[in-house]
């Protein structure tokens, strides 16, 4: 295991495990080590003292081991460190992403969080169930709206009513999100990495009062009754900015332990458009972390009134 490794270091550390044919690391990897690595831990107590001196925020662990350390890793979850598990045999010898999931990068080396399930089988069905009830009964009580938005957006804005974008869901994985087109970007470069706010100048009325009321948001219901998202979880982002947003915010990535959704903790508090990436983060997680069916509920509930006040979701 390793924290706040550089670049360098971690290079250096990866090619002294090949040259002298290590299979793994962790504590207890080896019995010896040159002088010019880190310390070697052996027990609960001195991990745990070892994380609290050195603040230690990430710990990195090398493919396979993991297994190997289970009371090792709760003792770094539990101090709240994140976890990550890297494959020394470098990009060429890792196997391809399978399901969409995104790769991620250390010093070239493919890696991947190792994020505690925050639901079990059983929470995770009911939460399932709950969100096809809603969507596919939101979908057919709004019908007529949906198409009445969709029928004026072709008559003052022309033809491609339903905009498609990538954006990262649960584990990573990539999915396809449905929205009504409010915005033209000039390309899609401009579409994959420019922050959209509230008071966009060039867009119509009309669209404007879409995005104020939330209604250009009516079409994630078909995500929601596919599986993509769920009704309530912590609102999809676009590749470019999740990755920058990884890098810059502790804690961020473990925002995909769950479905992506419509509304959130984050957004009833005003969190959405051009607001503290940070303070999302915060909410997001503690949303996770106190995850229930009740609390969905409630976020849903004080969402419908979000919606009445205008003030978005």
């Amino acid at each position: 295991m390793a924290a706040r490794a550089t670049d360098a270091e971690a290079e250096e550390y990866a090619a002294n495990a090949e040259a002298e044919g290590e299979e793994g690391a962790g504590a207890g990897a080896r019995q010896s080590a040159p002088e010019h690595e880190l310390p070697l831990l052996t027990s609960a107590d001195e991990l745990q003292r070892a994380v609290i001196q050195n603040d230690v925020q990430v710990v990195l662990l090398l493919a396979g081991r993991a297994a190997a350390h289970d009371e090792l890793l709760a003792v770094v979850r539990g101090l709240g460190c994140e976890l990550w598990e890297i494959d020394p045999r470098g990009p060429a010898a890792a196997p391809a992403p399978r399901d969409g999931a995104r790769p991620l990068y250390v010093a070239g080396f493919r890696c991947r969080p190792l994020l505690t399930a925050p639901l079990s089988r059983r929470t995770s069905a009911g939460k399932r169930a709950l969100d096809i009830a809603v969507s596919g009964a939101l979908l057919l009580l709004a019908g007529p709206l949906l198409l009445t938005c969709a029928l004026v957006l072709r008559a003052t804005e022309g033809p491609g009513v339903i905009f498609r974008q990538e954006r990262v869901g649960k584990d990573g994985r990539l999915f396809t999100v449905l929205k009504f087109r409010t915005h033209r970007p000039a390309d899609s470069q401009e579409s994959a990495t420019r922050w959209s706010v509230a008071d966009e100048h060039r867009i119509s009325p009309f669209c404007r009062f879409l995005r104020s009321t939330s209604l250009d948001e009516l079409p994630q219901l078909w995500n929601v009754l596919r599986g993509d998202m769920s009704l309530v979880g912590p609102r999809p982002e676009r590749p470019f900015f999740v990755d920058r947003f990884s890098r810059r915010y502790p804690h961020y990535a473990q925002r995909h332990r769950v479905l992506t959704g419509v509304t959130g903790l984050a957004q009833i508090h005003g969190l959405r458009g051009d607001t503290s990436i940070e303070d999302r983060c915060r909410f997001d997680n503690a949303y996770i972390d106190s995850w229930s069916l009740w609390q969905d509920l409630c976020i849903l509930l004080r969402t419908v009134g979000c919606l009445l006040r205008r003030t978005g979701s």
